[in-house]
């Protein structure tokens, strides 16, 4: 028992890399336990690697939602972006997601413009060391068109997606986060470059823009209009996704997490999160959560998360399983 329940923590790294969501991973990790021990008792003992069952499970779940994520991304408000990862502070120490590469927001922005089996391939082959027969084995395809999606995904990575944070890149943030405070316009367009552009992330549940802003003056002046907007709010430096990044806090609750690709000690993308259901990571020692923008500031109840509305709590003698709804 305690070797399946110990396959949890890399199952919670694998869908996060490939849904770009936690709480979307720990559904499908709960799902993928349910099954498990759905089986009966002679079926479980004839599995003679149970994580292997667990990851191919899993997976194929991922490979569903992925396949439904386009239409649900036509009707998300705004700009999507995955949900940003804190260096520690998750509740249970299990759904930690170890960070390094394959976890920056720039490599799951590109991995979001993949098809749905190019990212499988890619992320059980080339990040968790599957071969690609097992891989075959989950897309129902031959190895050697796994091997192609994945030489076609790899080429995505290396063309977009920087593998480690260049030199430099925690003191460029500092000092972006010092002329922020500081309402430096110039000094924040000499710390952008030309074509810098600034994503956010409200999901309707936020006020923020719904359109990229792109220009270094643009996003300057964007960044200082939102300083004076907001007056009460704190800018701290946290890991975002393994590299430096900041966070902003109201009242001492995370508002909005940023993430940021620096190259040649200027930054070139900013990706802010600001929907509150991408931040319950940030906010579990926060001391309280806020109360939903969308109560109030979007004029309606918020409604509840893509994840909560596809699954469905029953109770078994194992405990409490999530399975999809009807």
């Amino acid at each position: 028992m305690s070797d399946v329940l110990g396959e949890r923590r890399q199952l919670i790294g694998l869908a996060y890399r490939l849904l770009g969501s936690l709480s979307d991973a720990e559904d499908v990790v709960q799902e993928a336990y349910g099954r498990w021990f759905a089986l009966s008792a002679p079926q479980r003992q004839a599995i003679e690697r149970p994580g292997a069952w667990l990851t191919t499970v899993a997976s194929r779940l991922c490979l569903d939602l992925l396949g439904s994520a386009r239409a649900r991304r036509e009707r998300y408000v705004g700009e999507w972006l995955p949900e940003p990862l804190p260096a520690d502070g998750l509740t249970d120490p299990a759904d930690h997601v170890t960070l390094d590469e394959s976890v920056t927001m720039a490599f799951l922005i590109v991995c979001a413009s993949m098809t749905p089996a190019e990212r499988v391939a890619f992320v059980l082959h080339d990040v968790f060391g599957y071969p690609f027969a097992e891989v075959a084995g989950v897309l129902g395809r031959t190895a050697a068109a796994c091997r192609q999606l994945a030489t076609s995904a790899r080429r995505r990575v290396r063309a977009a997606a920087p593998v480690t944070a260049p030199a430099g890149s925690a003191e460029v943030v500092r000092a972006f986060k010092e002329a922020w405070e500081a309402k430096d316009i110039a000094g924040l367009v000499g710390l952008l470059d030309p074509s810098a552009t600034a994503v956010a992330d409200g999901g309707g549940l936020a006020t923020t823009v719904l359109r990229p802003v792109s220009g270094g003056e643009q996003v300057a002046r964007y960044t200082v209009d939102i300083t004076e907007r907001i007056p009460a709010m704190t800018l701290v430096e946290r890991t975002v996704n393994g590299w430096p990044g900041l966070v902003a806090e109201r009242d001492g609750v995370v508002v909005t997490v940023m993430a940021f690709d620096v190259a040649g000690g200027v930054v070139r993308r900013i990706w802010a999160v600001r929907n509150p259901e991408k931040l319950r990571p940030w906010r579990a020692g926060s001391g309280g959560q806020p109360r939903p923008v969308g109560s109030s500031e979007m004029g309606g109840t918020a409604p509840a998360s893509a994840s909560a509305q596809r699954f469905r709590v029953i109770s078994s003698e194992n405990g409490s399983l999530s399975i999809p709804r009807d």
